[in-house]
């Protein structure tokens, strides 16, 4: 039997439910996967509370890594017990088993842990697809990073942005992160104002602003974050977690200097497999070459779900978190 987390209504975490489900023999392109860990995104937790819409009754969860154990017709690019990761939909990794298309099965290394990479691909896909389309960050470049060292994603970004030689600009929501942030490798760290956010970016960059803002807060920090902008800069808002950011008058990017605005996502780097698996070979890469360094900052059991997801609403959870089936 497989235990699967499902949920039929949005809300609160308590929505989430365990349910106990039957496996199921792979179809044409699939695969049976045991997984081994599973990755919690933030974009998870907008799903469950129905700020992204999706149908319901559903599974929950994009990312996962385990072991393929039986294979459906037309399957060529995997085996029987090869390991694997994936992050994109289907939705349901939260689940101790699963089918999930082959084609968009990553293979990875033994030295990659299951835990590791279910902690690293979505994140991971998202810093290739920011660093490098959305904005090609070079010797340089200097961004404004939100969350340097609070999620997953920073911890990512901030040394594969040092890494093609940019100046990162660090900001945290308080005090007691800027040590990380540092640590990290942050060149520079704020704490979040939004009233002075933009003057304190002009004094370190000497009043030449930077390059590229990557904001996934949303409505308290969008104003900050387009005013910290240089002329034909680019802002890239790629999340929500203080809500929406209010409506852009499209003159106001003419005023601030012709900026550039974008609302980027995972799925419209990923929507082709070949696309999908250039980006995460790329991120296999890093990893190998020790550019970034997987970290699993918090593990949950799969049945703790709904405890995963109101520590990472909270703050009482930062960085990589997983769930083990």
């Amino acid at each position: 039997m497989v235990s699967a987390i499902r949920f039929i209504q949005f809300g609160n975490p308590e929505v989430l439910n365990l349910e106990t489900l039957s496996e199921q023999a792979p179809g044409q392109g699939e695969v049976w996967l045991e997984q081994e860990a599973v990755g919690v995104n933030f974009l998870d937790v907008t799903q469950r509370k129905g700020a992204v819409p999706i149908a319901l009754p559903s599974g929950i969860g994009l990312e996962g890594a385990g072991r393929v154990a039986a294979v459906g017709a037309g399957v060529s690019n995997v085996r029987v017990g090869d390991r694997v990761a994936y992050a994109t939909g289907p939705l349901g990794s939260y689940a101790s088993a699963r089918l999930y298309p082959a084609a968009r099965l990553v293979r990875i290394p033994d030295s990659l842990s299951f835990d590791d990479a279910a902690a690293v691909m979505f994140k991971g896909i998202t810093a290739q697809y920011l660093l490098k389309a959305t904005y090609p960050v070079g010797p340089g470049t200097t961004i404004l990073l939100y969350g340097g060292v609070a999620g997953g994603l920073g911890e990512i970004m901030v040394p594969w942005a040092r890494h093609l030689g940019a100046i990162v600009i660090g900001v945290v929501s308080k005090q007691a992160s800027v040590e990380k942030a540092l640590a990290s490798g942050c060149d520079e760290v704020l704490v979040f104002d939004a009233h002075s956010l933009a003057s304190r970016v002009a004094r370190i960059t000497k009043g030449k602003m930077v390059d590229v803002v990557y904001d996934p807060i949303g409505r308290v920090s969008f104003q900050a974050s387009l005013d910290s902008l240089r002329p034909r800069g680019l802002m890239v808002s790629f999340g929500a977690s203080s809500g929406a950011p209010s409506a852009v008058e499209l003159s106001t990017l003419n005023t601030k200097g012709s900026l550039f605005l974008t609302r980027p996502s995972l799925a419209a780097h990923t929507a082709s497999v070949s696309e999908y698996q250039e980006r995460a070979q790329d991120v296999l890469a890093a990893i190998g070459a020790g550019i970034i360094k997987p970290s699993v900052r918090a593990s949950y059991s799969l049945a703790d779900a709904a405890l995963a997801h109101a520590d990472l609403e909270s703050g009482r959870s930062s960085g990589a978190i997983i769930l083990k089936p």
